[in-house]
């Protein structure tokens, strides 16, 4: 396959930024994105010129590190998974792709195409997380019941990854399908409604603190989701706030 790349490069965070053209050839359709940007990298540094930075490490669909925007859609133009397990039968020789980093306040870029996620991070170290006593024996994960639809639900805002797809996809860049995975991963289950009350006005207030916008309800965050987050998480964790407000 032949391909023209345009690709936004960005010296640092304080640097200004352009779209950089660069032809492409000899790419396989069984090659990830990814390994396309790696065959992309080799030449360029073979010629001495700077590579592109990108981020990635699993490359599995896993960790969600690998968040670019490609041809206007966040991971691109397949559906359910993130970039490096997007592959280049979705395109076609000829092909003109545009690569962009994720755009939002609350993620700068630092360099190329790697931008700053830690929002995420801080988020969840306000609340997402369970407090535990684990002196003596700990407690069997079976000692207390669970009624697998809530089980099933829990495990399924527990699946996301964090990528930022959902805020790169939003016109108000929120952040609200992740918290609300978060918040919902923990709320649905009986060792989470302990912390309950601090723990979705905790993340909440970290999220607006950020910077993220609010959710603007059109579902483009649950479409471009690499993992499928539902959106009814938001519902819950509107739900969880508005007793936490009343509570407080």
């Amino acid at each position: 396959m032949k391909l023209t790349l345009k690709i936004w490069r960005q010296k640092n965070a304080k640097a200004e930024g352009k779209i950089v053209e660069y032809p492409l050839d000899g790419i396989e359709e069984d090659m990830s994105f990814l390994e396309m940007l790696d065959v992309l990298n080799e030449g360029l540094i073979n010629k001495g010129d700077l590579p592109v930075s990108f981020d990635h490490d699993c490359r599995e669909g896993i960790c969600g590190s690998c968040s670019l925007y490609i041809n206007g859609e966040a991971h691109g133009p397949d559906r359910g998974v993130p970039t490096c397990q997007l592959h280049m039968r979705m395109f076609k020789d000829g092909d003109t792709i545009f690569i962009e980093p994720f755009r939002a306040k609350a993620f700068p870029v630092i360099k190329d195409l790697v931008v700053d996620r830690s929002a995420f991070d801080r988020i969840q170290q306000a609340g997402g997380f369970i407090s535990v006593n684990t002196s003596g024996k700990p407690t069997d994960a079976n000692a207390i019941p669970v009624k697998k639809h809530d089980a099933d639900r829990a495990f399924d805002a527990a699946t996301c990854i964090g990528c930022g797809a959902c805020v790169a996809s939003c016109k108000n860049s929120s952040a609200m399908l992740f918290v609300s995975a978060k918040v919902s991963q923990y709320a649905l289950l009986p060792q989470g409604k302990i912390e309950a009350t601090e723990r979705v006005l905790n993340m909440v207030a970290q999220m607006d603190a950020e910077g993220f916008g609010n959710c603007t309800n059109t579902g483009a965050c649950e479409v471009e989701c690499p993992k499928g987050i539902s959106l009814e998480n938001i519902a819950r964790m509107n739900r969880e706030y508005l007793g936490a407000s009343l509570k407080g």
